[in-house]
């Protein structure tokens, strides 16, 4: 691995502590990963962007998928997952992730996370698209998410890990051998630190969820700016499978002009027996899957696409006016509020739905063990990509995910320190280069770039769209890059800034793979390429970002994914 030497533009650190292990993110990834670093003797700091108890998790309606109910299996888990993941899952990855998964989710419930019993005590479990099977646990009827997010929190703060909230993630530190040596942020207001500074330590574990906000309607909170992709970039790490955004097929419509985080309409509601219907009442599922409502997201999100081009229309409808009041009121709470708030009453009418991205499948390209091509930085949960998801994310394996990855992520940490002696390396950072490597946009450019990556790299996409994109992009980034060049000028260094040059990089890295991929597979859907090469395409994009700012693009050479170690690289194309 060879850094890239580039960092964002910003203040030396002004202060900084020091760690075995610093975690980044506070969602199901992040704190299960810092729990266990503690509780196997690691000094671990948890650092999060808004408050501990704000991560992407609590957002998460339908539920954690594992092979607990009477008569599922791993096997039958795996095979649902391999047929989501349209040819690209890495069958290791998923055979970790489903047998190991139903352990993972018992020792959740022991730390303290409460799921919904049926009256004789057992778990009470659903289906949603792409399953064959009920094997999703739910909590609070549609609030799993934020009862995983309470059950951690509790259990992080009654432990006493040291955390640092309200925390902006900068870039990675590395010693003179390239190592990890720790992270630069910036902390936003008051608090026990303040300003730009540093955490030293040996091990990063990248939490940081999703980059949802680089379109303009997303079901992801605003937090999710794709941070921890672009800080591993800087660092040096590849990326795969960016192109792979699953676009989630039922969001509440809230118009054409409608910007930022949009309300989901859980997969759980199609799961319990709602209908997708036309503006005539027409059912249009049937018939194009044997599952109906519960194909595959990327199959649906297509469906509905599809109706709307064929009718001119801005929107699809979601019919669950047969549940009732009683079943809406106690089994989707969040979502009945959320709709009423919006002046719907799905009790009474179909709910307007669109498809919003909603879930990255790619990320910072990890092995088995949530290592990435850096050494001593780890990554899981959303900003990752273990192979695990392949061209299309089965629905609710994402919680599942975080849980295993980090629990894996924290048991090779644990080793590495023992085979050192714990707390025996303190990482000494390359001091910072003179002048400022990364130019800044300005905050405004974020809704530039929104717009520019919805209009050419949403759920559909073309030759067309994506070469626009990317020239639209490209002149952003020259602009900002010839500024800085010429004249040493960028924008102001901010948390807008910071995040808005983010969401550039990461624009840039998908819109590249996107435009690569030159075939339909999984949740991307090229409208100039429609039908699926197995032949040319069943293998892997991989993205590394050179030292002059310009990116590395290349492919694997199968459909393997392939290990992390520095001398296997893609071939270039």
């Amino acid at each position: 691995m060879t850094s890239t030497g580039i960092r964002l533009h910003a203040p030396a650190p002004g202060w900084a502590i020091s760690a075995d292990v610093v975690v980044v993110g506070s969602g199901v990834a992040g704190l299960t990963a810092a729990l266990r670093c503690e509780a196997a003797g690691l000094t671990t700091v948890v650092v999060t962007k808004a408050r501990l108890d704000d991560g992407s998790t609590r957002w998460a309606q339908g539920g954690i998928a594992a092979a607990l109910g009477e008569g599922d299996t791993p096997e039958q888990h795996l095979e649902d997952t391999l047929v989501a993941g349209a040819g690209l899952c890495d069958e290791e990855a998923v055979r970790i992730l489903v047998t190991e998964g139903p352990d993972a989710v018992r020792r959740l419930i022991d730390t303290g996370a409460h799921f919904d019993e049926s009256s004789e005590g057992r778990l009470e479990l659903t289906r949603e698209g792409g399953h064959h099977r009920r094997r999703i646990a739910h909590a609070g009827g549609d609030a799993t998410g934020a009862e995983i997010s309470r059950a951690l929190v509790e259990a992080v703060r009654a432990r006493g890990l040291r955390t640092v909230e309200n925390a902006l993630v900068l870039d990675l530190l590395t010693d003179a051998e390239g190592r990890t040596a720790g992270v630069t942020l910036h902390v936003m207001g008051e608090g026990q630190h303040d300003g730009v500074g540093a955490v030293h330590a040996p091990a990063v574990v990248l939490a940081t969820g999703g980059m949802g906000q680089v379109f303009s309607a997303t079901t992801n909170p605003s937090v999710s700016t794709g941070d921890g992709v672009a800080l591993a970039l800087r660092a040096g790490a590849e990326v795969s499978d960016l192109e792979f955004v699953q676009f989630h097929p039922t969001v509440l419509f809230l118009g054409t002009d409608a910007e930022g985080q949009q309300p989901l309409v859980s997969e759980a509601v199609r799961g319990e027996g709602a209908h997708l219907v036309d503006g005539d009442g027409v059912r249009f599922m049937t018939g194009q899957h044997e599952l109906a409502e519960l194909a595959p997201r990327d199959i649906v999100a297509k469906a509905i696409m599809r109706r709307m081009q064929e009718q001119d229309a801005e929107h699809m409808f979601l019919d669950a006016r047969h549940f009732g009041a009683d079943m809406w009121e106690h089994r989707f709470p969040t979502i009945l509020a959320a709709c009423r708030a919006n002046g719907i009453d799905p009790v009474t009418e179909p709910i307007p739905i669109a498809p919003a991205a909603h879930y990255a499948s790619g990320g910072v390209r990890t092995d088995a063990r949530g290592r990435t091509t850096v050494p001593g930085l780890y990554a899981c949960g959303e900003v990752a990509c273990t192979g695990v998801h392949g061209a299309n994310r089965l629905a609710s394996n994402s919680l599942l995910e975080g849980l295993v990855y980090a629990e894996r992520i924290a048991a090779d940490i644990a080793a590495s320190h023992a085979g050192d002696g714990l707390h025996a390396r303190v990482p000494e950072p390359v001091p910072d280069p003179e002048r400022p490597a990364h130019p800044l946009l300005a905050p405004e450019a974020r809704f530039a770039i929104q717009r520019i990556m919805t209009e050419g790299a949403g759920v559909l996409r073309s030759e067309e769209s994506l070469a626009r994109a990317a020239d639209q992009l490209q002149r952003l980034h020259s602009e900002a890059r010839d500024a800085l060049d010429e004249n040493g000028k960028t924008a102001e260094p901010g948390v807008d800034t910071w995040e808005a040059t983010n969401l550039l990089c990461v624009g840039r890295v998908l819109v590249a793979a996107a435009r690569l991929r030159e075939e339909t597979r999984g949740c991307h859907w090229r409208e100039d390429r429609a039908g699926r090469d197995d032949t040319r395409w069943r293998r892997h994009i991989v993205v590394r970002l050179n030292p002059d700012r310009s990116l590395a693009v290349g492919t694997t050479d199968t459909a393997d994914f392939p290990p992390t170690r520095t001398d296997q690289r893609p071939q270039e194309q």
